[in-house]
């Protein structure tokens, strides 16, 4: 298969490595100062360092000669850029898009399959790649597995035979909207843990935060029409708890140097990369504002990175709550998957 990777960041470029063996892939970057340099090393030290690009891969910076003839974009570049990256597909007429950026966009606070049905003709198949992984391991080839979801599931179950490898396993899903608010809020929450674990609350709250964290996916999740078993998957939990407790992961960095008392702009500057839940947390807590929806770790977050509130006050605005309803909330779901109860969406095994 011809594959097109739009976003030549961490992950893009792990992709692109990881589909060289079996497939004909090119990687796009919209800075040809950046191309070149990957072209003539062959690495993408900046993002991806230590880790050498097959020869195979061709590297292009115009979007319209990387799209040429493909079979299949990958479009994985931060949500702010899906947008721009799904026009170019339309009009390069691909027949098939999976994207792997999460959050909600800013301003308009769309998941990505909302852009997608703006942007794309309907006779474009589409859908998202998510699910716990982190680049550097995917492009050294150590063993992950991650979801693709569509609303056509017999589309989502093609993919995930065409892009499985032995290193890099792929579980079709339908439940496209559940999958991509997994991947969107649980960078919120990796903010949050990180905030926790700065400030020195120990493994025990650690735990408690993801807990009551995966509640609030659930509830918002549920709220725009995802299912509930869902977050208990590798979209929902494996993501969560990976994001949340990993060191790779940049969220959870930013809510490491916010309790070290560092402004929003200078641990921004710190970090040097994208980190979505940033602009996820406004979103998702305002989002949840308009749908009635209780998520009072994502609120706090929002605050923290708004100036409302340090992190030290959220931490413990949120210690101080009464934990009975979450608790509620999470044991429900909790009965209802250890029961079987059948539900839609629902991961392969």
């Amino acid at each position: 298969m011809k594959l097109c990777v739009l976003g030549a960041g961490a992950w893009g470029s792990a992709l692109a490595v990881a589909y060289a063996t079996g497939h004909d892939v090119t990687l796009w970057t919209r800075d040809p100062v950046h191309a070149r340099l990957l072209a003539s090393t062959r690495r993408n030290d900046r993002y991806l360092p230590g880790v050498d690009l097959p020869s195979g891969i061709r590297i292009e910076s115009d979007i319209a000669r990387a799209l040429d003839a493909c079979d299949l974009a990958l479009v994985v570049t931060p949500i702010a850029g899906l947008r721009d990256a799904l026009r170019a597909v339309a009009r390069a007429g691909i027949p098939a898009v999976l994207w792997a950026c999460k959050g909600f966009e800013a301003g308009t606070g769309q998941l990505p399959h909302l852009i997608a049905a703006e942007e794309l003709p309907d006779t474009v198949s589409r859908g998202a790649l998510s699910g716990p992984s982190f680049a550097i391991e995917v492009a050294r080839g150590q063993p992950t597995a991650i979801t693709v979801a569509s609303k056509d599931l017999a589309f989502a179950t093609r993919m995930a035979a065409e892009l499985h490898n032995p290193r890099l396993r792929l579980y079709a899903q339908d439940d496209l909207t559940g999958v991509e608010v997994g991947g969107a809020v649980k960078n919120v929450l990796a903010i949050a843990t990180g905030v926790c674990d700065g400030l020195g609350f120990g493994l025990n709250a650690r735990a408690a935060l993801i807990t009551r964290g995966l509640a609030e996916i659930a509830r918002l999740g549920e709220a725009l029409g995802g299912h509930g078993i869902t977050f208990m998957g590798l979209a929902g939990m494996g993501d969560l708890i990976l994001t949340c407790t990993g060191d790779l992961s940049r969220n959870r960095r930013v809510g490491l140097m916010l309790a070290e008392g560092l402004s929003l702009d200078a641990v921004l500057q710190k970090l040097g990369h994208v980190a979505e839940g940033v602009s996820t947390a406004r979103e998702a807590a305002a989002l949840a504002r308009r749908l009635g929806v209780d998520m009072p770790i994502t609120r706090a977050v929002a605050d923290v990175l708004d100036g409302r509130l340090s992190a030290a006050q959220a931490a413990e605005r949120l210690l101080a709550r009464d934990p009975k309803v979450e608790q509620e909330a999470v044991l429900e779901r909790a009965d209802e998957a250890d029961l079987g109860v059948p539900q839609p969406g629902a991961q392969s095994g």
